[in-house]
């Protein structure tokens, strides 16, 4: 295992994600390399700072009790109704109401196990982490090339996808070369490209469905994010909002036209 790899899986490593195996693989990486170990401690000590801060905004007792005796009170509402039904003696009504019971709780509890906006933010947090791990010394490129025939090739085998690689510098966004990242649980590709002294990376992995281009600032970085042809497409970089929308413009054309 080299920096780059084990540097990608720290924040799984910390966080107990990984299987038994490539653990092992990274902690005998570590045990003989001086950066890549200050790197994992000032992870683990920024772990254990945020989950330390996390402490200072429990909800207080009188809330916790206020919003328990709100649910107690609906639920003991919701029992004298179901009561009042069963006095009457509808088995029809019965029946029709504990069905719908049961089905609000499926439909509420489904709607509950993925909320998209949820994954959505988690993701973008991963995307301004990997921005700043790439400006890093020597974490920009694993492969430093501005030939797109270059740098698609070099990730066969190293992925289970082959990502859309296009060169952009007559739109002014001239490509600077890929790397292997790791977001969303899973390994992905990172492009680089440059505009100016701006370093833009746009992160891809398989994703199926459309999503039309959406776009968000976050801790100084401007971001967009979008679907198209079986992928997912995360853009950042500190270009302004104006120079990011036509960056994504320029690419999802070129990456449509080369298909």
């Amino acid at each position: 295992m080299d920096c780059n790899q084990s540097q990608n899986l720290l924040s799984p490593y910390i966080d107990g994600e990984l299987a038994a195996d490539r653990v092992a693989e990274i902690e005998e990486h570590l045990a003989g390399c001086a950066e890549c170990r200050a790197l994992c401690d000032g992870e683990r000590r920024m772990s254990a700072f945020l989950r330390h801060q996390g402490e200072r905004f429990r909800a207080p007792a009188h809330l916790k009790a206020r919003i328990r005796s709100d649910i107690e009170r609906k639920s003991r509402s919701r029992l004298s109704e179901l009561r009042l039904l069963l006095l009457g003696w509808n088995p029809v009504a019965v029946a029709a109401s504990l069905l719908l019971v049961a089905a609000l709780s499926t439909e509420a509890t489904l709607h509950y196990v993925k909320p998209v906006a949820d994954h959505e933010a988690m993701i973008l947090s991963d995307v301004v982490a990997g921005q700043v791990r790439s400006l890093q010394a020597g974490h920009l490129t694993d492969v430093a090339s501005s030939d797109q025939h270059t740098v698609k090739p070099w990730f066969s085998g190293k992925l289970d996808f082959s990502p859309p690689v296009v060169d952009l510098a007559a739109e002014g966004f001239p490509l600077v070369g890929g790397r292997l990242d790791y977001l969303d649980q899973r390994a992905v590709a990172a492009l680089v490209y440059r505009h100016s002294q701006h370093v833009i990376n746009v992160f891809i992995w398989p994703e199926a469905g459309e999503k039309s281009p959406t776009f968000e600032a976050k801790q100084g970085y401007n971001v967009a994010y979008y679907k198209h042809g079986g992928m997912e497409f995360w853009i950042i970089s500190d270009m302004n909002a104006g120079e990011l929308r036509d960056f994504v413009g320029h690419l999802r054309t070129a990456t449509e036209t080369t298909g």
